[in-house]
């Protein structure tokens, strides 16, 4: 319960804390199921929880997803939680692009090379990258 009331976690990640605490195989699995139960434990929470976190620290949807799915969730969960998430990626990149780079275009190859570099790792598609470095409209 301690680790519920921090902040939301994922079954397989409650699980695999609770194992390194020591708690016994037999009883785990009844345990997180009646915290699914009660609704204590819920994955939709934690995925909408994780994803409002990530994003607002200027991740985008590829990193993300990666990220959760390296976490032990399903992709089919994982893919719908980012599209029903309701954050607008598009301006989210804009706002990255211009804390990180002040909004300045790059002016030679390596200078773009960087730029999409620190934008790709952050988890945002080289088309809506490209876009934005090109000037043209991210939400085409």
């Amino acid at each position: 319960m301690d680790l519920l009331a921090r902040r939301e976690h994922g079954r397989v990640e409650l699980e695999r804390k609770l194992r390194k605490r020591g708690a016994p195989d037999e009883l785990l699995a009844a345990a997180l199921d009646r915290l699914s139960e009660e609704g204590l434990l819920s994955e939709a929470r934690y995925l909408e929880a994780y994803i409002r976190f990530r994003s607002a620290a200027g991740h985008g949807p590829a990193r993300i997803r990666e990220e959760l799915l390296q976490r032990g969730l399903a992709k089919a969960s994982v893919n719908e939680a980012l599209a029903h998430s309701g954050i607008d990626w598009a301006e989210l990149l804009q706002a990255l692009w211009q804390r990180k780079f002040a909004g300045v275009r790059p002016a030679d190859p390596k200078e773009r090379a960087r730029q999409t570099r620190f934008l790709a790792y952050r988890g945002f598609s080289l088309d809506m990258i490209g876009r934005l470095l090109s000037g043209r409209s991210i939400d085409d």
